[in-house]
């Protein structure tokens, strides 16, 4: 048997349960997928787990495979997909403390104002929850994962403009909750210096 080389060839074998065909597509697409994944995550970990989960899906679901026109851009809106969803999960997790540590406010913030991180944390997620999901996630990938707004941009698959858009209107529904609470607003003005510098 002559060896597989067109995707196209690779799929249709793929999807007739030839393991040797799907385990070539996997080469040919693994590392560009892990690539874009640890640029949008950061993380070796999750990106090579989110590779091998999505690669375990479509062997599962093999017999789908010749419905799929575009494979390349069908599996990097899979990973695309998976890394939202478990970014808005992480969302709801984002600490306070973190902002504290990447502005260096904690040692001035506890000395000044003495102030509760805990309770201020329990206002911002509070402020996090009012935003939309696409609000959330673009506020997350900056401020989470230090992504540019044009690397946001190209994960999301939107213009820079509309991040841009989508960025500025979560801070200031941010700000809009955490102006009546001084404490908490203290601290997300700092954090907010760092967004644009």
């Amino acid at each position: 048997m002559e060896p597989l080389n067109n995707e196209t060839e690779l799929i249709q074998h793929a999807a007739a349960g030839d393991a040797m065909a799907f385990a070539a597509l996997f080469r040919l697409y693994k590392d560009k997928l892990y690539g874009f994944l640890l640029r949008a995550t950061g993380s070796p970990e999750m990106a090579e787990d989110v590779v091998q989960d999505i690669f375990l899906r479509l062997w599962k679901h093999r017999e789908k495979l010749p419905e799929i026109t575009r494979f390349d851009a069908y599996i990097f809106q899979m990973a695309r997909n998976q890394v939202i969803n478990s970014l808005k999960r992480m969302a709801k997790e984002t600490l306070i403390l973190d902002e504290l540590v990447k502005t260096g406010v904690a040692v001035r913030i506890d000395a000044e104002d003495r102030l509760n991180v805990q309770e201020v944390n329990k206002h911002l997620l509070s402020a996090l929850e009012k935003l939309t999901p696409r609000q959330k996630l673009v506020y997350t990938l900056s401020r989470d994962k230090g992504l540019k707004h044009e690397e946001i941009a190209r994960f999301l698959d939107i213009s820079p403009s509309t991040v841009n858009n989508h960025l500025i209107e979560a801070l200031r529904l941010i700000r809009q909750q955490l102006s009546a609470r001084p404490e908490a607003f203290t601290i997300f003005i700092f954090c907010l210096l760092e967004i644009f510098l």
